[in-house]
């Protein structure tokens, strides 16, 4: 049999070394980014995703022998386990294998098979399906079981009888279970009818059917909601004779004289047992497996937006659109600091529209303000418009852009926001969010809980502990490839670094008070709760753009600051040439001395070396600034200006297993088809675009009654 190992090198197409290694380094309590980053040598350089998936894959194939080892005990306390047995759990590669296998030993409720077992029908079951010639009838050989004592009055009640137990046997036989279980993915259909015509969320579904083995995962999860929410009735059809007949060929041998009532057994079983049970565990896998692509679709869309290039540098206004209650206003500096804050109303229905551009006009001078943010919830064509007309009167030089505010509610009516911001009530904290969304997605989007985001879909329908885990890991992997201010960041950003819980994020923040701004990367460990094993992992990921040291400034790793020095000194540099920027020469002269060569001598291996260059040739580098900048707007369309075969830029705000939403600048994303994204076959919208992407596109139709656009990626290259 393959190790857990073994499987995992296979699956994932690693190295055995390199799985071994991964698979000490978590059992050690190191965190994925920092094996992923600091521990390329031992894994040939996997990614931080990989590495996740590995972790996932490992704990489930643990799960899986923890699985193995009480069901082989189970059966070994009845004293019923064979070696065939015991050998077919062995080789069990799933749980569902492994529950097939344990199903006939598994303790009962009663049931009517118990039922007849108590009245002593077990041996006439054994008879009849024993028999191969015709000495009796069935009804004589059921005769010396009647027994009214017991309750079985008639030679017709011990066949029921014994007919219910060999119907049971039938639904616990595995071998039958896996063919029928995949007789129903190869000719199931799954068929859906609505309860009203009029339900528009479900129109496509209320007279569908669609082959199990075609049915796309976000179709399992609509027609689940639609059918949790009593608008839809859902049934699975299959190919009832092909069933049977692979159920009697399992229970009725061919010279059985007793095979008509056999074959009513089988029926019965198939109707009754087997059918129900394997439905809801077709369901329940389809359920599975549609969670499963949405999560990962959800993290696919996540990674992009918190990576999102910061607008840097930009006095910006936050603009939280509303109608009655008015627009909430709110200035920021470069930094995120808030300047002012204002409320005016030029939407409906007070429509103060010159009083509002007057307002405006005042900060614009005041602060100087050259971009707008705008959020994309109620009110925000109205405000889109307003804020479109002001800055061509305005005469220009400040830009726009409508920003997701999913979640922003969240926190502003959080204990983090009203920490944060004491003294505004939630929506002036939501404009403020909103500004500061714009000048640094990252920093802002780790105040919200994940799955409120909103790029994602059906998220509320996923397992909330899966998608939870998953979501937290793409934040995690974003704020360690990025790197932290240790001297600036909030505990909600802090505790997002690897090894740093919210305790300690928050005993940082209490040393910065207490003691001033970090100095360099060594104070941490004066810091309560963050011991050795804590600054390992953490360290490399935290900066001190202001520290004496120019190491303590990038992202190299403590642990290699003797291998950055001696890299230095090996190629005639100092550290005080490269903070100047003066060691431009440095892959040259490590080419002269050789890699492999230099990297021995650094005491490092050839990955670790690398970063190290990188780093010393950019200390502080942002990832993200090597994205493609976000699309600034400075004037706004509406639905009815799109006429088929315009062409325009959007940018992709939201992937989904269909197609990909992109913002072209009007109130409503137009849906680019997965079969309008590329000129090549994709299986994935996720493999041409990604959430944040600017890309040309070609209008195919625009209803402003539906508010439908569709638009075209391909027709536009």
């Amino acid at each position: 049999m393959e190790s857990i190992t073994q499987i995992l090198a296979r699956e994932l197409g690693q190295k055995e070394e390199y799985v071994e290694n991964i698979v000490k380094l978590l059992d050690d309590g190191n965190t994925v980014p920092f094996i992923a980053r600091y521990r390329k040598e031992m894994h040939g350089t996997m990614d931080d995703q990989t590495i996740r998936q590995l972790a996932d894959r490992l704990a489930y194939l643990r799960g899986l022998d923890a699985r193995r080892n009480e069901v082989r005990e189970a059966i070994e306390a009845q004293g019923k386990l064979t070696d065939e047995l015991a050998a077919s759990i062995a080789a069990a590669q799933t749980l569902a294998a492994l529950d097939d296998l344990y199903r006939p030993y598994r303790p009962k409720r009663r049931t009517r098979a118990s039922v007849a077992r108590e009245k002593g029908l077990a041996p006439l079951a054994e008879a009849l399906l024993a028999a191969r010639a015709p000495s009796h009838t069935a009804e004589e050989l059921a005769q010396p079981y009647v027994n009214v004592e017991k309750g079985v009055e008639t030679a017709e009640a011990a066949l029921a009888g014994a007919g219910d137990i060999i119907a049971e046997d039938l639904s616990d036989d595995a071998a039958l279970r896996g063919r029928l279980r995949a007789l129903l993915h190869r000719t199931g259909i799954i068929r859906t009818t609505g309860c009203d015509e009029n339900d528009s969320t479900y129109t496509m579904y209320h007279d569908f059917s669609e082959p199990v083995r075609k049915l796309q995962s976000h179709r399992v999860l609509a027609i689940n909601r639609g059918e949790k929410e009593d608008k839809l009735k859902v049934t699975l059809e299959t190919d009832e004779t092909e069933a049977l007949a692979t159920i009697i060929r399992a229970g009725v041998h061919p010279k059985n004289p007793y095979a008509a009532f056999l074959r009513e057994v089988c029926a019965d079983s198939w109707k009754r047992l087997l059918f129900p049970s394997l439905e809801r565990e077709l369901r329940s896998e389809l359920t599975d497996a549609a969670n499963e692509q949405a999560i990962h679709t959800f993290a696919l869309n996540l990674r992009p937006l918190l990576m999102q290039p910061p607008v840097r540098g930009r006095v910006t206004l936050g603009f939280d659109p509303g109608y009655r209650n008015g627009c909430k206003l709110a200035v920021v500096d470069e930094t995120g600091k808030v300047l002012d804050t204002a409320v005016i109303y030029p939407t409906p229905p007070l429509k103060k529209t010159e009083d509002s551009k007057r307002t405006l006009r005042r900060l614009c001078d005041r602060y100087k303000i050259t971009c707008i943010a705008i959020g994309n919830g109620t009110a925000s064509k109205e405000s889109e418009i307003f804020i479109s007309d002001f800055i061509r009167e305005y005469g220009g030089g400040i830009d726009y852009m409508v920003v997701s505010e999913a979640g922003a509610s969240v926190y502003s009516a959080s204990p983090l926001g009203a920490e944060e911001f004491p003294d505004f009530d939630v929506n002036l904290r939501s404009a403020v969010s909103i500004a500061r969304r714009l000048q640094d997605p990252l920093a802002e989007l780790v105040k919200i809980d994940p799955k409120s985001i909103g790029v994602g879909q059906y998220q509320h329908d996923m397992p909330q502990g899966r998608l939870s885990d998953a979501l937290d890991g793409v934040v995690e992997d974003c704020v360690n490839a990025v790197g932290v201010d240790l001297n600036t960041a909030s505990p909600v950003l802090l505790r997002r670094v690897a090894g740093i819980s919210p305790t300690v994020s928050k005993n940082i923040t209490a040393f910065r008070e207490q003691n001033g701004s970090f100095q360099n990367r060594k104070q941490l460990l004066k810091v309560k709760g963050l011991g050795p094993k804590a600054f390992e992992q953490c360290a490399g990921f935290l900066r001190v753009p202001d520290g004496a040291d120019l190491l303590d400034r990038t992202g190299v790793h403590p642990e290699a600051y003797d291998a950055a020095r001696t890299l230095l000194t090996l190629c005639g540099y100092t550290t005080e040439d490269a903070a100047q920027g003066k060691i431009g020469e440095l892959n040259t002269r490590v080419k002269q001395l050789g890699l492999s060569d230099t990297a021995a001598r650094c005491g490092v291996g050839v990955p670790t070396l690398t970063d190290i260059m990188q780093e010393l040739q950019k200390p502080g580098r942002d990832p993200r600034d090597e994205l493609p900048p976000p699309l600034l707007r400075s004037d706004v369309l509406d639905i009815a200006d799109l006429k088929p075969g315009m062409k325009l830029k959007g940018t992709v705000r939201n992937v989904a297993d269909f197609g990909a939403f992109v913002d072209i600048g009007v109130h409503q994303d137009g849906l680019v088809h997965i079969s309008q994204i590329s000129r090549k076959f994709i299986k994935h919208p996720s493999e041409a675009v990604t959430v944040g992407d600017v890309v040309d596109v070609v209008v195919l139709s625009a209803d402003p009654k539906t508010h439908r656009i569709s638009l075209s990626i391909k027709q536009a290259q």
